[in-house]
């Protein structure tokens, strides 16, 4: 952490300098139409006794990304010896559960495990897979 002075009213310190951070009025300031505007957010502190400018401060550039692209890594299978499933957007009010159960499990079983907070409707049931169409709202 810095022991120099960046904020209005803080000690300079830089080389010893005893001044204090001091701002510049905002010239053309436009926050009224699109606030934060360039002229509010633009370098102005300074320090009047050893004359540091934030305007001349450098800028540190980042070094490019040398890593991986993000790569797709698709989710793991659903596990059939339990009702397991997938979330799918669906409407404002409604989303989809796609999904596995143990084949021994009745619709209603099923259904008391993925149920909307409105409760729901199955598009299919059958053989160990549904498409549960759950009410949110």
């Amino acid at each position: 952490m810095s022991d120099f002075g960046y904020c209005e009213s803080d000690v300079c310190n830089r080389e010893g300098c005893d001044g204090v951070i001091q701002m510049r009025k905002a010239e053309n300031c436009s926050c009224h139409l699109n606030a934060p505007c360039g002229a509010c957010t633009a370098p102005r502190h300074y320090c009047d006794t050893c004359e540091w400018d934030e305007e001349d401060e450098e800028i540190p550039t980042p070094e490019p990304y040398k890593g991986e692209v993000w790569k797709y890594v698709p989710p793991p299978p659903l596990d059939p010896t339990r009702v397991d499933w997938r979330y799918i957007p669906h409407t404002h009010f409604t989303m989809i559960k796609e999904g596995v159960y143990p084949v021994h499990m009745t619709r209603a079983e099923v259904e008391k495990e993925v149920v909307g907070t409105f409760g729901g409707r199955f598009e299919y049931f059958g053989g160990g897979k549904f498409k549960y169409i759950a009410y949110t709202d």
